[in-house]
């Protein structure tokens, strides 16, 4: 074991900063509150602290179909009329919305994964996170469930480069299957998703059989849960099957997406998980000491959203942190009683000893297929900075690289501040 982790954090204030829309249940503020619980903790001072690149529409095209990232970057709330049948073919509507600033907001949080990985493979950091990431439900061609650009898939995409084989796990309470399907026909990849099932709970995948096909046969796991599960249950499901993940497929870099949606209470989730139980799951990961990417996700009761994703930042850097929420700018979010830890929900727990025990089975079974972790002839890796050629006079002025650049390098008083000593940390550029 370590003495310590070297952990790179990545934020960019603009991402909170966007609206899905008044009664829509996305809601990136809620990336604004976990950041000034980190702040408030002091968490950022065990940390480099990085602003994200905006990803290239050339870098979000390594996965998308580059139809589909120019019809994102083109669309706007003013141009809504004359693209009623687009909006149709890539899935824009009432559950992804056309709102202001739209494309940038995928650049930001896509960009974040990507420089996350990125750190990663360079080995500059032990563990990287992007909590505005995790956005697990985006197809190659179309958007879905909240999710416009699969920044996990970016981000595997880029591991990839450095390492023959990535694990993928998935505890938002929605089946990962944005991620599942880029992958479903490769050794390369596992994916292992935990997730409510059943009852037509969106997306509807995610059944125990859908294993993977092709070279990708067993490399799909899918953990389909109902509702009420608790911790107890959950934790101890989640240690079975990833403890024998890790021991059979020996991944050289794993990325943990901790939708947050999976808590008790949460506004879309069903499940009874206390932030100490979620927090167990990324606890049990960080042990393996394999390089871990880590984002966010799902998560629709804001305030237990910044709860979670400080406490389990606090579990990357092995800090326990006090129950009595500091005070910061969002202090009211968290009254009346302002503590961190909110406790399980008390659903009634359909999933049965017996239930849970024939999903293991069946999961632990399906893994016996898989001999040993498959070797790869690993290629000459690409660059990491591919920039595109571009005309820049026919760029937007406001919108040019350079500018972009310039502003990168200022340190804005609502991302980041030291009360002590103002000169000692600051915004990191990638």
């Amino acid at each position: 074991m370590k003495s310590k982790d070297k952990i790179s954090y990545f934020y960019d204030g603009d991402v909170g900063n966007v609206y899905f829309g008044p009664n829509h249940p996305m809601k990136p503020h809620r990336l604004c509150m976990t950041h000034h619980l980190v702040l408030a903790y002091g968490l950022h001072n065990k940390m480099e602290v990085y602003r994200p690149h905006k990803a290239y529409p050339s870098e979000l095209a390594q996965f998308h179909s580059e139809d589909y990232v120019e019809f994102l970057h083109r669309i706007s709330p003013d141009t809504l009329v004359d693209c009623v049948d687009e909006l149709k073919k890539y899935n824009l509507g009432e559950d992804c919305p056309v709102f202001e600033n739209l494309f940038e907001f995928c650049q930001l949080y896509a960009g974040g994964t990507i420089d996350a990985a990125r750190r990663l493979n360079n080995q500059c950091c032990d563990i990287a996170i992007n909590w505005a990431g995790g956005l697990h439900h985006a197809k190659k061609c179309e958007a879905s469930g909240f999710c416009y650009i699969n920044d996990l898939v970016l981000g595997i995409l880029e591991l990839l480069k450095y390492h023959a084989r990535v694990l993928y796990i998935d505890i938002d309470v929605h089946h990962g299957d944005g991620v599942e399907e880029a992958f479903y026909h490769t050794d390369r990849v596992m994916t292992v998703s935990f997730h409510k099932y059943g009852d037509m709970f969106f997306p509807g995948t995610g059944d125990v059989k859908e294993i993977g096909e092709r070279e990708g046969k067993y490399y799909a796991i899918n953990v389909p849960l109902k509702d009420g599960i608790d911790d107890g249950s959950f934790t101890r499901l989640f240690k079975t099957i990833i403890a024998k993940v890790v021991e059979i497929y020996l991944p050289g870099a794993i990325v943990l997406q901790c939708g947050a949606d999976s808590l008790a209470g949460d506004r879309l989730g069903c499940f009874n998980l206390s932030i100490e139980g979620h927090a167990e799951c990324v606890r049990f990961v960080k042990k393996f000491n394999i390089p871990l990417l880590v984002t966010g996700g799902g998560g629709y009761t804001k305030e237990n959203v910044a709860r979670c994703w400080t406490v389990e930042t606090g579990t990357l850097l092995d800090t326990e942190l006090p129950n009595e929420i500091p005070d910061n700018d969002y202090i009211k979010y968290f009254a009346p009683d302002n503590s961190l830890k909110i406790p399980g929900g008390r659903l009634e727990n359909l999933n049965s000893k017996s239930y849970l025990s024939t999903i293991k089975m069946q999961v632990l079974e399906n893994l016996r297929y898989i001999q040993h972790a498959p070797g790869v002839q690993m290629q000459e890796v690409p660059p990491d900075f591919y920039i595109p050629d571009f005309d820049e006079d026919e760029l937007d002025p406001d919108e040019r690289v350079h500018q972009h650049t310039q502003d990168k390098q200022i340190q804005r008083d609502d991302e980041y501040y030291d009360a002590d000593n103002d000169n000692d940390h600051r915004m990191f550029d990638v």
